[in-house]
């Protein structure tokens, strides 16, 4: 048999435009947020209907996609998965890490629709989990009678994670989301559903109350609260980009 390459070459072929616009706060599982939509637009050579032609035949798609934002923090074999309260240490193949030997990820989407304009190719699609930004290499439909499995095991995730946590908003932010509402009519729904999930790391959850957190979606800096009471979102304020290519360069 012949020798494995060194290495080999994968070539995006299309990018995701997404809400979420930091790591922070995103899903740690597609389909915890069911209406957040997202756009995977096709670069190049690949923008080119007959790639998609009969794609909205299927509900749902298989996205392999780039961790561009964590592959050059690199892997180690053993990792601190959220799940279990960065507490317990589980190989990183047992996990769906981002730091990975490769910096692949796979998730699967909802397609909404199929959009063919002006010489672009772009699929709609919901329930992601996706970093703006992101480079898409490669693009599967999901077959339910083979990819769904009713007696599968989900190790020590498997159970879908869910907290108890209330979610209120302070009269000035549900005012600013009123005013947005034209242009953002989900991100109301959208804030509360990330909240729910309490995205903050785990090593953040022993620290004493209040504490206080920002995350960013689409061009807005959601600011919260964690009190005795549950999560306020206290403020809806424009993003300041400098600040977030600050974080992302961190």
């Amino acid at each position: 048999m012949s020798d494995l390459p060194a290495s080999i070459h994968i070539q995006p072929i299309g990018r995701v435009y997404s809400p979420y616009r930091q790591k922070f706060a995103i899903p740690r599982q597609p389909g915890l947020v069911s209406q957040v939509e997202g756009v995977i637009e096709l670069l190049g050579e690949f923008a080119n209907g007959d790639l998609v032609r009969d794609l909205e035949e299927f509900s749902h798609l298989w996205v392999i996609f780039l961790f561009h934002a964590t592959a050059a923090d690199g892997w180690t074999p053993l990792i601190r998965p959220p799940r279990l309260g960065g507490k317990i240490k589980k190989g990183v193949l047992a996990t769906r890490s981002t730091h990975r030997p490769n910096p692949l990820g796979l998730s699967v989407v909802r397609l909404l629709r199929v959009e063919q304009q002006a010489g672009k190719v772009r699929l709609v699609i919901a329930g992601h989990d996706l970093l703006d930004g992101t480079p898409v290499v490669d693009i599967k439909p999901y077959l339910p009678y083979a990819d769904a499995h009713a007696d599968a095991r989900g190790g020590f995730a498997d159970d879908r994670p869910t907290t108890d946590i209330a979610i209120r908003f302070h009269p000035d932010a549900e005012r600013e989301l009123l005013r947005l509402a034209p242009r953002y009519p989900l991100l109301r729904a959208l804030i509360s559903d990330i909240l729910s999930q309490d995205p903050r790391p785990a090593y953040k959850k022993s620290r004493p109350l209040p504490q206080r957190y920002g995350m960013a979606l689409y061009d807005r800096n959601i600011r919260w609260l964690l009190d005795e009471l549950g999560m306020e979102v206290t403020a809806v304020e424009r993003l300041n980009e400098q600040l977030l290519q600050a974080a992302a360069d961190d």
